[in-house]
């Protein structure tokens, strides 16, 4: 099976830049090393795919430079895309064009958003699954930062998500609450193809959520829950630097 990871970092990081005196692409941002960056570490992390499809918007120049310098290895394999409405439309697009931009002989897709720090056995029980794939993390569920993942009374996932980071309410009976982990795998890439192109304007305007809401709606198969052992989102400088002390203690080994 042919499989694709994509990684979106077009957002600006409002909160992540209020710590540094120069606006930066959070992705990019590292201590000590290029290769301690967010997006080299998933990339790292991930572990082998046909296909990485980067997509970026806010500082797009630095995340071509950078992947021309830091990201050869990779070769053709990866594809830079450009997400024109990074700032006027939500974080869907991005999972829009990244989607619009797989190659035609992907059958499977993994999804990951660009802000995040997550272990390489974790990561491989997703990307090897036979199955379509929802993640979980260990942290608690804070309405200014986290994607909640419930399960409804007839057993189906649903996400809530506050874009202006104050409150989550759910309006229906639930059986269990999760804080995603943010991370996707998507086992039928054509069902996907068929849901980015059956978007309405309102739709393409909203987060990603809304991409991988449809699918799991529409998907028949099965699908597994896998939780992260190791997860951070690094909403700010000094998220990344708690992860930069796992990253050394890593490399110390």
């Amino acid at each position: 099976m042919k499989r694709s990871l994509i990684i979106t970092v077009a957002g600006t990081a409002t909160r992540f830049n209020k710590d540094l005196t120069k606006e930066t692409l959070k992705c990019l941002y590292y201590e000590e090393s290029p290769e301690n960056c967010l997006l080299c570490q998933i990339i790292k992390n991930s572990g082998s795919f046909d296909q990485y499809v980067v997509v970026g918007g806010y500082l797009y120049d630095d995340l071509v430079s950078f992947a021309k310098k830091n990201l050869s290895y990779l070769g053709e394999k990866l594809s830079l895309v450009y997400n024109p409405h990074f700032r006027d439309y939500g974080s869907g697009y991005s999972l829009n064009v990244g989607i619009k931009a797989l190659n035609e002989n992907i059958e499977e897709v993994v999804f990951a958003e660009g802000d995040l720090f997550f272990d390489k056995e974790s990561m491989a029980s997703v990307a090897d699954s036979e199955n379509s794939v929802l993640t979980t993390n260990h942290e608690a569920i804070l309405s200014n930062k986290a994607v909640a993942l419930y399960i409804d009374v007839n057993d189906h996932p649903k996400y809530i998500y506050d874009t202006s980071h104050k409150y989550l309410q759910i309006n229906e009976p639930f059986k269990a609450i999760y804080n995603s982990g943010q991370i996707w795998k998507f086992s039928d890439a054509a069902m996907l193809r068929n849901i980015v192109e059956s978007l309405n304007e309102k739709e393409q305007q909203g987060t990603n959520l809304i991409i991988v809401q449809k699918y799991f709606d529409a998907f028949t198969g099965k699908v597994d829950a896998k939780p992260m052992k190791v997860w951070f989102n690094c909403n700010t400088v000094f998220d990344y630097r708690k992860v930069l002390e796992i990253i050394q203690d890593e490399n110390n080994k």
